[in-house]
């Protein structure tokens, strides 16, 4: 599939030239210089000049005859009355996983607690590790996925790190070929852009793994947990009312899980990697996992902490990555916007972390 202006605006469009790039386990960037062009008509793409840059990343999936081009943000918290805490947020890239040139590693993970960043920083870099030990990876990699994430978790808890109120939801995408395979623990997000009937459509790559989901809810409740708000615990709320709405509405109280007679851990989603106290009430570390084809209308997806996705929806974020060339723009914008809503929501904002990566058809040679 090469650059092939006279298909219809539902296809990738691909003018550009890219030098390679290097990238870090950590996920930053170096040596990028990408041209990147428009994915949405052929008018609009002649209409607008290339973009370039050095934060702009590349990586090639040959045996699809595409090419994947990602920019990444990351952005600490605005916190009054913490000025100095840091961003407990992290990611990886990780292109060439296992060595094989078609597969490429995509990792957004969200700390809490109170050694949630160093809880975050150790996932991500023993996650990645396991994976690319994994031989059965890309035979079956949502068994290779689970083995992964129990073995971190198994691997926090022996840590020196105190994880017993700290931990680090997840949030994972394995490109291999012309096929995503995606990895949830906690309520982070992935979701992709697909153009259908004119317009680009949200397609969501995983499902938050928190109380409002009915089976999430019925699982941790089996396991012995309470599930309360914040103003159920507090005597506020009639706490036998096991309903709080949904996800988008609910009114900064969300449903929360506390051990049978005390006051803690109050996490509001279900799944996480550490959080040794919360384990013994169905706080799990298994992964949910989605295996989608990439299609010629899989035009990009988005992974990020759920400090994007506490004000935003899917639509909203796709509908802001649709804007713009370049990823680096989108990220920029997706990251002004939801610093934006928090604060008109509340006197603080959550840690910001996104990976917007484009999927192109692979350049002409």
């Amino acid at each position: 599939m090469g650059c092939v202006h006279g298909k219809c605006c539902c296809c990738r469009l691909c003018c550009y030239t890219c030098n390679p790039c290097c990238c870090s386990d950590s996920g930053s960037q170096t040596n990028n210089h990408c041209c990147v062009g428009d994915q949405r008509s052929p008018d609009h793409l002649l209409q607008r000049p290339p973009l370039t840059g050095d934060s702009v990343g590349k990586a090639l999936i040959p045996s699809a005859d595409l090419c994947l081009y990602y920019s990444t943000l990351s952005q600490r918290g605005h916190y009054p009355d913490s000025p100095d805490r840091e961003n407990q947020d992290c990611f990886i890239v990780r292109t060439n996983l296992h060595g094989r040139v078609d597969a490429h590693f995509f990792a957004v993970f969200d700390g809490h607690g109170q050694l949630g960043a160093r809880c975050a920083a150790f996932v991500r870099d023993r996650l990645v590790e396991a994976l690319s030990a994994d031989g059965s990876l890309f035979d079956d990699p949502a068994k290779a996925y689970q083995s992964a994430f129990l073995a971190t978790n198994s691997e926090l808890h022996e840590s020196e790190i105190d994880d017993s109120m700290s931990g680090t939801t997840a949030i994972a995408v394995l490109v291999s070929g012309a096929t995503m395979c995606v990895a949830n623990v906690g309520d982070s997000r992935a979701v992709a852009g697909v153009w259908r009937n004119g317009s680009v459509v949200a397609e969501d790559l995983s499902r938050d793994q928190t109380p409002f989901r009915k089976d999430e809810y019925e699982r941790v409740r089996r396991c012995g947990a309470r599930v309360l708000s914040v103003d159920q615990v507090e005597g506020v709320k009639d706490p036998d009312v096991q309903s709080w709405g949904d996800e988008e509405n609910d009114d900064g109280d969300p449903p929360r899980l506390w051990v049978p007679n005390g006051m803690y851990p109050g996490t509001a989603f279900t799944r996480s990697v550490g959080d040794s106290t919360a384990e013994s009430i169905g706080v799990i570390a298994e992964p949910e996992v989605l295996t989608v084809k990439i299609s010629a209308e899989h035009l990009f997806f988005v992974v990020a902490s759920d400090g994007v996705f506490e004000f935003l929806s899917s639509q909203a974020v796709v509908d802001m990555v649709a804007k713009f060339i370049d990823p680096r723009e989108a990220c920029s914008a997706i990251a002004a916007e939801s610093h934006r809503l928090w604060l008109e929501h509340e006197n603080r904002t959550d840690d910001i972390t996104i990976i917007v990566v484009h999927i192109k058809d692979a350049p002409v040679q």
